[in-house]
């Protein structure tokens, strides 16, 4: 059955405009600006029909979509979909050396060394593997026009999945807060149709 499915990035929180690494252990809310942009996004997408709406088990997404949450939309949290667990990292500020370790984790990823991890944190693999039964979870689901908020580094492991690439391609993919990424077709054999589009955000008050 062709279905419609519609990945969205959490709205802003005020760990991400201090540059404070969130993670999964990090259950933090969206901030004013991470509001308005759940109200751009709503405003602009409120009269779209979605049959179920899945979200992380962490309240920034919950947060982000609560207006269609509020109109009776079916709605499944899945800690599956969490960011990723960053180990030490999380709580703090990106400082060099987190950068470093963070810089080099991804170099091992994009060369195929998936169990490489943040100290304390979940490795590529890892993720890959619970992403992967998220994704495998979707394509039995019924319904046709789906949401779902999710986070950067999980999106991009998502996107890996849907698009049949390799795990070391996940840098190529980039998430803004609230980006939309719309798949259209048939389960394992996806176009996309818009890709991390935050054109809901242009001319709304406050932006």
């Amino acid at each position: 059955m062709p279905r419609d499915i519609f990945v969205l990035r959490h709205g802003e929180t005020e760990n991400n405009r201090l540059a404070i690494v969130q993670g999964s252990g990090i259950d933090g809310s969206l901030n004013e600006t991470g509001q308005k942009q759940a109200k751009a996004f709503f405003e602009a997408y409120r009269n779209h029909t979605f049959n179920l709406i899945v979200t992380s088990s962490l309240q920034r997404t919950h947060q982000t979509v609560k207006a269609f949450i509020d109109l009776g939309i079916p709605w499944i949290q899945l800690p599956q979909i969490n960011e990723m667990n960053w180990g030490i990292h999380e709580g703090k500020s990106y400082v060099v050396w987190m950068e470093k370790a963070y810089q080099e984790a991804i170099a091992d990823w994009k060369k195929g060394k998936y169990d490489t991890r943040l100290e304390q944190g979940e490795s590529a693999a890892e993720l890959e593997a619970r992403i992967s039964w998220f994704v495998d979870w979707l394509h039995t689901r019924p319904e046709s026009i789906i949401l779902i908020c999710s986070h950067g580094r999980a999106m991009r492991c998502m996107m890996t999945r849907f698009l049949h690439l390799p795990l070391s391609e996940m840098e190529q993919f980039t998430h803004k807060n609230t980006g939309l990424t719309h798949f259209n077709g048939e389960p394992g054999n996806y176009s996309v149709r818009l890709m991390n589009d935050t054109s809901h955000l242009e001319g709304f008050a406050g932006f």
